[in-house]
């Protein structure tokens, strides 16, 4: 096929026990006998504990060069999963024309310049003549990697962020993903950032961003081996951290040991209903609040550690 083909997806809801079947009966006509099996799943607000629902049915969809699909090999198709349907649940065939997309690729018309931030604007290599006047500007190419600057969770932090940090402090910026935040931390005037991730993509998106941005000599990124093991052990005058909040709890003994007495700890990615139990953990340690700020249903907290620690 060439690319704006116009293709034909088949498919079909099915019980667990039929899934196999149905793949194996779609790989028959499918291009280069590619199936996908999307199986319904239930998860928190956060993203957190992502599970497998079994009381709902699967999809399996195939896909058909429509120039080359044949009628009756549709039918054909449609004789066999009624056949499969006596002896499980399936359902009925859908058959739908789609239309060739560079999915790679159309994204990107819609991230265009945003602010971010009071000081900090963010902008994408593909738009490099934007600008905000009085922002901070960085050049973002996420990839695969999280954080666009457009998430509520970002933006807490990156508000967090621009509050808290004086020129010429030191930074950790943990579970850095993009690097946006460590690259704003040194265009707002920070001396240096160490920055972790236990996602090697992570790494290295933070790292070419880094190079992009031209703050690579004051970012220093590695990978973690765990959630739990940074592979710095230092103490910052703010360290910020920007993960849901059942990481952030379980995190919480080395982030507070991270921050050096009088320094300051941001906190981010947390959903509204999980605020409690993080504020118990952390105020816990001695830890006290300075800031708290919403934006939807995600929070940010902001804290102080004691001078005398």
């Amino acid at each position: 096929m060439t690319s704006n083909g116009t293709w034909l997806e088949l498919s079909v809801e099915c019980d667990n026990e039929a899934v196999e079947s149905v793949s194996e009966l779609f790989a028959r006509y499918g291009f280069n006998n590619g199936v996908v099996i999307e199986e319904p799943f239930t998860q928190d607000p956060d993203g957190d504990n992502l599970k497998v629902d079994l009381s709902r049915p699967v999809t399996v969809r195939t896909f058909l060069a429509k120039i080359d699909a044949k009628d009756e090999d549709i039918e054909l198709i449609r004789g066999a999963l009624w056949h499969l349907g006596q002896m499980r649940h399936v359902g009925a065939l859908g058959v739908t024309e789609r239309e060739e997309e560079d999915w790679a690729n159309a994204w990107k018309a819609h991230y265009t310049v945003h602010r971010i931030g009071n000081k900090t604007s963010v902008r994408a290599p593909w738009h490099e003549d934007d600008t905000i006047d009085g922002t901070v500007m960085i050049e973002l190419d996420p990839g695969m990697a999280f954080g666009t600057g457009l998430h509520p969770t970002t933006r807490l932090c990156m508000l967090a962020l621009e509050s808290a940090l004086e020129p010429g402090m030191r930074v950790l910026d943990v579970g850095t993903g993009s690097g946006i935040l460590a690259i704003a931390a040194v265009k707002l005037g920070a001396a240096s950032v160490d920055a972790t991730d236990i996602e090697p993509v992570a790494v290295r998106s933070a790292i070419e961003n880094a190079e992009r941005n031209a703050v690579a000599g004051q970012i220093r990124t590695e990978l973690a081996a765990s959630v739990e093991e940074s592979p710095f052990h230092d103490q910052y005058d703010l360290v910020m951290a920007n993960i849901i909040a059942r990481i952030l709890i379980d995190l919480c003994p080395g982030l507070v040991s991270a921050v050096r007495p009088g320094g300051t700890l941001v906190l981010s990615g947390i959903i509204e209903p999980r605020e409690e139990a993080l504020r118990e953990a952390f105020e816990s340690r001695g830890m006290v609040l300075q800031q708290r700020e919403q934006i939807e249903d995600w929070v940010a907290i902001v804290y102080r550690k004691p001078a005398d620690a």
